[in-house]
């Protein structure tokens, strides 16, 4: 090998200098700058000893050389010899060269360092804020439902880190969110990198909520970020996930630790369309109370009812209603009426805000004569039609088998190369396969729509999300105008991606609209704030014990008497039910609440007419 040129380590050098960024530089610059004030200095007490006129010694020829090196303007006022002349002009442009030099340096170097604030690298230093970590459309559903859970809380933070633009996050969180008086920090870095998670002070975080991204096999994707959660140092704040498989929970709780708790998106939104196909209105009521903006679910110490039975407590609050009780052995809802709420027990309410949870003023106002014995209707063999399928569907048609009565019968109207399968060991459904474009009127009409009860339109998992819900669309249009020629009669519950195609489909008056990413939005917010939710939402959502039913109102009080809403709480309970609200039938195509009202006040007049429905929790 050729030995190595001065010019060419001079050069190698050089370029390692330039390398080390902006600082390095400078420090070259001003090495060069010391350089030729003092080679200005020199050559000046050398060529020209006695000028200019007036200077008493070395100190001051190198003040004179650093202001012209500094200040090359500086030679045009100058006077004496020719030779003092050209070392002044020499240092001027020396000057000239490395100022310019510096203030690109310094230019350069502050733009670089304001994008880099800009790209949101810094760590922030909040505390007690809520971490999201990840990007999908669901962010804008947590966010939006935890600025609208932190209204009262004066300095409430938002901090989402997202391998994302910065100013482009919080953009587009500004579009969808009223942020009110929340802040929103945003970070741009990757929640699977440990480097970039201390950028959210986690140590200090309220609690942390890991969203299912958009794309091919977003799970592993969320179980690696709990695996970079779970190797980090120092305190670990409690973490919410959802994950879109249910064969990939067991490896994400694994991965995350005990202080994580996955939600299980596939399983969730299976069971809200099943139950709302069989329960007109079953989403509106999940959506209110898995939202911030009406009733709440909140969990109460139950000192104050210590020593009542959970019948006495439905009356104890006047603008809460009591659903249910968590002890040492679990959460029930609509327990026996005879249990007796014990010192160790919390009380399981709906209310509008806690500080509504406040115990009532003398005895339940009640109007005996209205009362209405009825009994409990027999459950009868059903059939349902499901319209498409995906990848949740076997789900679906299981838990669907859990509800209904033996020899009911489901028929699966799809073209989906995989329709039906999967569907063996099922106890009460009979199950038939038939092709069929859900989209095509003709082939619609050939499945003899009247003779179902109920009707599941399921979006297509073969397309992009955008083009399944309008083809979800279309297919609701059909049934609804073939509804109407015929003048039958069948609940259509159908599910969809994007919560905008909720209004266009409010057209179409199908009876349930699920929004599969809003309810997992929803649910993932509402255990951010508390995660002792989840055994109430688990709850809610099986298909044991009890549920929430929509049921005629003649059942429980007589039809066109003025009622207190106490009256219709005791008409339940002497059913072995929990009465939590009613629907209006007449408002039941009226968004944003579909005639549902829940939680009403206890001493509140209403009078039902054919049609309404009062809600309930009871056994099947």
């Amino acid at each position: 090998m050729a030995g190595v040129s001065f010019r060419e380590r001079a050069r190698y050098w050089f370029d390692n200098t330039m390398s080390r960024g902006t600082a390095s530089l400078v420090g070259l610059l001003g090495v060069l700058s010391v350089g030729l004030v003092v080679a200005v200095a020199g050559l000046t007490l050398w060529l020209a000893p006695h000028e200019p006129e007036g200077v008493g010694g070395a100190g001051e020829v190198l003040w004179i050389a650093l202001m012209h090196a500094l200040t090359p303007g500086k030679v045009a006022g100058d006077k004496g010899s020719t030779a003092y002349m050209a070392v002044m002009f020499a240092g001027s442009l020396g000057g000239l060269f490395i100022v310019s030099m510096l203030v690109g340096l310094l230019s350069n170097g502050l733009k670089l360092k304001v994008d880099r604030l800009r790209r949101g690298r810094s760590r922030i230093v909040e505390k007690g804020h809520t971490v999201v970590l990840g990007w999908s459309d669901q962010v804008f559903t947590i966010v939006g439902e935890l600025v609208k859970a932190h209204a009262s809380q004066p300095g409430s933070v938002i901090a989402v880190l997202a391998d994302r633009d910065k100013l482009d996050m919080e953009e587009e969180i500004r579009e969808h969110v009223d942020l009110g008086r929340t802040r929103l920090v945003c970070r741009t870095g990757r929640p699977t990198e440990p480097r970039d998670l201390t950028l959210m002070n986690l140590q200090s975080a309220r609690s942390v909520v890991v969203l299912s991204p958009d794309g091919e096999d977003p799970d592993a994707h969320v179980i690696k970020i709990l695996l970079a959660l779970a190797k980090r140092a120092g305190a670990h704040p409690p973490v919410v996930a959802a994950i879109a498989a249910s064969g990939n929970i067991p490896a994400a709780r694994l991965a995350g630790g005990g202080e994580v708790h996955v939600v299980d998106s596939d399983d969730t939104a299976s069971r809200l369309i099943v139950q709302s196909s069989r329960q007109s209105g079953m989403s509106v009521v999940c959506m209110d109370l898995l939202n911030f903006d009406g009733g709440e679910i909140y969990l109460r110490s139950g000192a104050d009812l210590v020593g009542r039975t959970y019948g006495e407590a439905l009356h104890a609050y006047e603008t809460a209603s009591v659903i249910g009780l968590r002890g040492r052995s679990g959460v029930v809802l609509n327990p026996p009426m005879d249990t007796v709420v014990s010192e160790h027990d919390q009380v399981i309410v709906i209310a509008h805000d806690d500080s509504h949870i406040r115990l009532a003023t003398g005895e339940p106002v009640l109007t005996e004569e209205a009362v209405v014995s009825a009994p409990p209707t027999a459950l009868q063999p059903e059939r349902t039609l499901v319209l498409n399928w995906n990848g949740r569907a076997e789900h679906i048609v299981r838990y669907l088998d859990g509800y209904v009565a033996p020899g009911s019968v489901l028929e699966v109207a799809a073209d989906h190369p995989r329709a039906g399968e999967g569907l063996t060991g099922l106890a009460n459904l009979t199950v038939h396969v038939k092709e069929c474009d859900s989209t095509d009127r003709y082939q619609l009409e050939a499945l003899s729509l009247g003779l179902f009860q109920h009707v599941i339109v399921l979006s297509d998992d073969r397309f992009d999300p955008h083009h399944a819900d309008t083809r979800t669309l279309m297919t609701l249009l059909q049934l609804r105008d073939m509804q109407t020629a015929r003048g039958e009669r069948y609940s259509i519950v159908s599910e969809m991606h994007d919560e905008s195609n909720r209004v266009l489909a409010e057209v179409t008056e199908a009876d349930d609209i699920v929004i599969s990413d809003t309810v997992i939005g929803l649910l993932l917010a509402q255990l951010a704030e508390n995660r002792h939710l989840a055994d109430v939402f688990s709850y809610l959502f099986d298909s044991h014990g009890s549920e929430i039913y929509p049921r005629p109102a003649r059942d429980y009080v007589k039809p066109g008497a003025e009622v207190t809403f106490s009256t219709v709480i005791e008409a339940a309970r002497r059913r072995g039910e929990t009465a939590i609200g009613y629907r209006d039938a007449g408002g039941r195509n009226t968004p944003p609440h579909y005639g549902i009202v829940l939680n009403p006040p206890k001493s509140q007049p209403v009078r039902f007419a054919e049609g309404d429905s009062v809600i309930v929790l009871a056994e099947r």
